[in-house]
């Protein structure tokens, strides 16, 4: 009996560790067959279901796109989401209209679950040139998520990411409040405003808090992540660890236009003595960006480097095997998890969330993430005299 009891818990104990302050848990993705793997802390793979199964009223989901595959991954989540609905959970979801190409097979899957309420929104007919970007859900009004991995069996197998399991109550109701702005527009004209909109913003003093872009867009309480990234560089004192997909100071869509104000910011806290650590994936080294990471790289006191992820053992995979996260470490003392690239058209008009947490245990946690790629074998300085070759995507 003890050693079927002891059977039974060791089959009931979770695969992996955590690792969570109060409100908090990181969860993250690497890309198979490397060495990147955190043995402490949770898989989105397995979050995002157990957070699914956990519902017992809404699941709200905004996202980019959504790209399952059979027998991969993201098959999990989806099936939570076939039984949170049979339990009777009201399930909204809202997509970004220009990439709705992209979802076609996800959108017939999750249209198929049973009184799933799916809305495709083009967010440009709200904000200019923006999309929708932000990848979070919301369960329950009590816990969401945000993070860099789209709805993507990819972002849960062959790419590295990292985001947030959330349950501090005023961060969450302020997730929520976005989810509902947005939601709104799916069912008005698009050339209406919210009143809600461009109300006060964060309470800076608080030990966590959310803010989004574009700022026109934002619920009260939620502040504007332009602003605050800026000033977040600003305050730095000792040092910066950033890791980014893309930095760009150019706006991505065209006509091309400078987008200064990250660029300004970091150049300035390098000149106050701020040592900066920027960690870019090898699909930044494209002709027109890479020119302003080798800018940026002239100013003392800031290294760059660029990692470039192994092709799989199965060969190439459309946009995959690279380094998506968006995260910053301020002093060892403040983590900024979110969902934009930093550049020009992410957090001046496209649709993005990110959290700010005040906790040095957390903020280490991030930096160890940070340190584990910035040394590993897939890292490489970035070579001024080089001519990148056009990345692979």
């Amino acid at each position: 009996m003890i050693r079927l009891i002891a059977f039974s818990l060791f089959l009931a104990a979770p695969a992996r560790a955590a690792f969570s302050v109060p409100g908090f848990e990181l969860v993250y993705s690497f890309p198979s067959e490397t060495s990147l793997n955190e043995p402490d802390l949770t898989l989105a793979q397995d979050a995002w279901p157990a957070m699914f199964d956990a519902a017992q009223k809404t699941i709200d989901l905004e996202q980019f796109y959504v790209t399952p595959s059979t027998g991969e991954p993201l098959e999990q989540s989806l099936q939570a989401l076939e039984r949170a609905a049979a339990r009777g959970v009201k399930i909204r979801v809202i997509l970004e209209k220009k990439f709705e190409k992209n979802s076609l097979d996800g959108i017939a899957r999750l249209k198929s679950i049973p009184g799933l309420d799916l809305r495709v929104l083009e967010w440009s007919k709200v904000n200019g040139d923006g999309i929708i970007h932000a990848k979070f859900f919301v369960v329950d009004s009590t816990s969401a998520y945000v993070g860099s991995q789209n709805f993507d069996w990819r972002s849960l197998k062959h790419i590295h990411e990292l985001g947030l399991r959330i349950t501090d109550a005023g961060v969450v109701a302020n997730v929520q409040r976005v989810f509902n702005h947005d939601w709104a527009y799916t069912e008005a004209e698009p050339a209406a405003k919210h009143d809600d909109a461009g109300g006060p913003g964060a309470d800076r003093a608080a030990r966590a808090y959310l803010v989004a872009s574009p700022w026109r867009e934002n619920p009260e309480g939620v502040g504007d992540s332009e602003t605050e990234l800026t000033k977040l560089i600003g305050e730095a004192k000792t040092d910066l660890v950033i890791q980014l997909l893309d930095y760009n100071p150019t706006t991505y869509a065209r006509p091309k236009r400078f987008y200064p104000p990250i660029d300004n910011a970091l150049r300035d806290a390098a000149v106050r003595g701020v040592k900066v650590k920027l960690l870019v994936s090898h699909w930044n080294t494209d002709e027109q960006a890479v020119v302003h990471l080798k800018s940026l790289a002239l100013i003392p006191g800031i290294e760059i480097r660029v990692i470039t992820v192994p092709e799989a053992k199965q060969g190439p995979i459309p946009f995959a095997r690279t380094a998506h996260s968006k995260y910053m470490v301020a002093d060892g003392k403040t983590a900024w998890i979110g969902t934009s690239n930093w550049a020009g058209g992410y957090l001046d008009s496209s649709r993005n969330l990110e959290i700010v947490v005040k906790d040095e245990a957390l903020a280490a946690r991030a930096a160890k993430i940070h340190a584990h790629l910035w040394d590993s074998p897939y890292t490489a300085p970035l070579d001024l005299q080089k001519t990148y070759s056009k990345p692979r995507r």
